[in-house]
């Protein structure tokens, strides 16, 4: 399992990421630019893939596009459900690896939002979900994600630490009401470019005293430029623009934002 498999994770992330983007939001504007590209490609209806607790999908639903949702964790997938019922909203909501997942329609558009696709942690799954895409797009369809190329000075840090080397991420107030403070141990190997490590969530008293901790795993896997560009070649895909941020920036800071369209 991955951290975003969990139920109490789900529940909590809106919480805790809108603490951890608050000060420093490396997804800043993600919202709206999705919410261009889905006006300009999205006539024949938009897919949210790895959606999440529905960030993009709800925003885009708000905006009265035709768009739907799936998530390989039915967890975030509950959530997400909750929140648009909360909202009055109704896309349809559904689990799904992006490496075979099917629907009963094609879509013009599909949105990988944020750090989805790097959870694929083998060139195999992102070659099955490249592929995958094809077949769930219109032969016109554009397909976005992101991706980050390994950084040196960061894999040097982290090829130096442990899983259990926790470095104190932030604090927030869940669910429940409690104050949780997150730790992260990140480690990486060069071998497989994967990212893998721990959270961990200590949930705090009124006092400040430590009464319940909790450990989830994250892996990540991080893509460089060229390998991105000729693996797109290989499964039928041509970069209609490359990012660096979501305003449109085309400096190259090992960050891309990929806008994709069938060859």
């Amino acid at each position: 399992m991955d951290l975003h498999d969990y139920q109490d994770v789900a529940e909590n992330y809106d919480a805790y990421l809108d603490v951890m983007y608050r000060e420093h939001d490396s997804y800043e504007g993600f919202q709206d630019f999705y919410l261009g590209l889905a006006r300009e490609y999205g006539g024949r209806g938009t897919i949210d893939i790895a959606c999440g607790t529905g960030a993009v999908l709800l925003y885009l639903a708000q905006a009265g596009l035709d768009v739907e949702g799936t998530d390989l964790s039915e967890a975030m997938c509950a959530v997400a459900r909750k929140k648009a019922d909360r909202m009055g909203l109704h896309p349809r909501i559904f689990p799904g690896n992006m490496t075979d997942f099917r629907s009963d329609r094609k879509y013009s558009l599909a949105i990988i939002a944020r750090s989805g696709f790097m959870h694929l942690l083998t060139p195999e799954d992102q070659r099955r979900a490249l592929l995958n895409m094809r077949e769930c797009l219109t032969d016109d369809g554009i397909l976005t994600l992101n991706t980050f190329a390994p950084h040196p000075v960061f894999q040097a840090q982290q090829m130096q630490t442990t899983p259990d080397d926790y470095t104190f991420r932030l604090e927030y107030t869940n669910r429940d009401g409690y104050r949780e403070r997150i730790y992260n141990a990140i480690s990486y190997d060069p071998m497989t470019q994967i990212m893998y490590g721990n959270w961990k969530f200590e949930t705090l008293d009124v006092d400040g005293k430590v009464i319940g901790e909790r450990i989830r795993p994250l892996r990540m896997r991080q893509t460089y430029k060229q390998e991105m560009l000729y693996l797109l070649e290989l499964c039928g895909w041509k970069a209609v623009d490359i990012f660096g941020d979501y305003h449109g920036s085309r400096e190259d800071t090992g960050r891309y934002v990929w806008v994709l369209k069938k060859q």
